[in-house]
């Protein structure tokens, strides 16, 4: 009888490149200036990445193009959001009626705290220089710093999964 063997190595292989964009704009001002700079047309997907913990569930926003001619998908995607949890006020006093809100920072790659953006794009290949990418990107105003994150960084590869 034969035995078979799957190997999960070959499915382990990362197909895009990831820039950190630090900015103080607004989601919106940043794809737009970046379309202007790039030749592409991001645009706000209804699809917005979600994360679950503990406290609760929040989205982030995500700005999507996908460039048919070169079979490179984009993403913009913000790094930091909030989780909003009401509490009920128990003790029967003048406030009593009043709920009280706690707001916890969510991150999407808690390692990377800093950025505000991530720029991801898929499907990579020598058509795409990541390099000439973050020259450009440098150019925008109000971005203070971009630089490339090495893949074998991240721990928290799934919340790249979109």
């Amino acid at each position: 009888m034969a035995v078979h063997k799957l190997s999960l190595d070959e499915f382990d292989e990362i197909d895009y490149n990831l820039i950190a964009i630090h900015t103080s704009l607004e989601d919106y001002r940043l794809a737009y200036f970046i379309n202007q700079k790039l030749p592409v047309n991001l645009a706000k997907s209804a699809d917005e990445v979600q994360i679950n913990i503990k406290e609760g569930e929040t989205k982030f926003s995500r700005f999507y193009f996908y460039d048919e001619e070169n079979t490179v998908a984009w993403n913009l995607v913000q790094n930091r959001n909030e989780v909003y949890q009401e509490q009920n006020n128990q003790v029967q006093d003048l406030f009593s009626n009043s709920t009280e809100g706690i707001s916890t920072k969510v991150y999407l790659l808690p390692e990377f705290k800093k950025a505000d953006y991530f720029l991801k794009i898929d499907n990579t290949d020598d058509s795409i220089d990541v390099n000439q990418i973050k020259m450009i990107l440098n150019t925008i105003d109000n971005i203070t710093t971009v630089y490339t994150v090495e893949t074998r960084q991240i721990k928290s590869k799934n919340n790249l999964i979109f």
